[in-house]
């Protein structure tokens, strides 16, 4: 059974619009968001060396993630990046013991794991243009 591009489309739409909204929010406040982020963690295992580079990258991956699911362009690699992404959040928030925050993160990993799984059923523009042609 195949899926078409447009149902697939609205599959994203929610996943890429709340990764891209998160990045574009934080992006403007970049120093400000990479303090509150440093600030959280200060009681993590982790090494301020990793969480301060970490918390400036963060908006950028986001943006860029939400973005690319947005017009469909390196879906399958952007699907593991951002499933990463997640991973990293909760692992972080583990090591804080912040539990409240790894049931949204676990949400959307799962979303986006749903997607990754669906992608094979998703009509290619070859598919589209066979049905033209018939």
């Amino acid at each position: 059974m195949k899926i078409s591009r447009f149902a697939y489309f609205v599959l994203r739409l929610p996943i890429a619009l709340s990764l891209l909204g998160h990045g574009l929010v934080r992006l403007p406040k970049l120093s400000g968001f990479s303090n509150w982020m440093t600030t959280l963690m200060a009681k993590s295992i982790l090494p301020s060396a990793l969480i301060v580079p970490f918390s400036y990258a963060v908006p950028f991956i986001e943006f860029i993630t939400g973005l690319l699911l947005l017009i469909g362009l390196f879906t399958r690699q952007v699907l593991y990046v951002g499933i990463a992404l997640m991973a990293v959040f909760i692992f972080g928030n583990t090591t804080i013991e912040n539990w409240e925050p790894i049931t949204s993160q676990l949400v959307h990993a799962g979303y986006m794991a749903a997607l990754l799984l669906l992608l094979p059923y998703c009509s290619s523009w070859e598919d589209i243009a066979a049905r033209k042609s018939l």
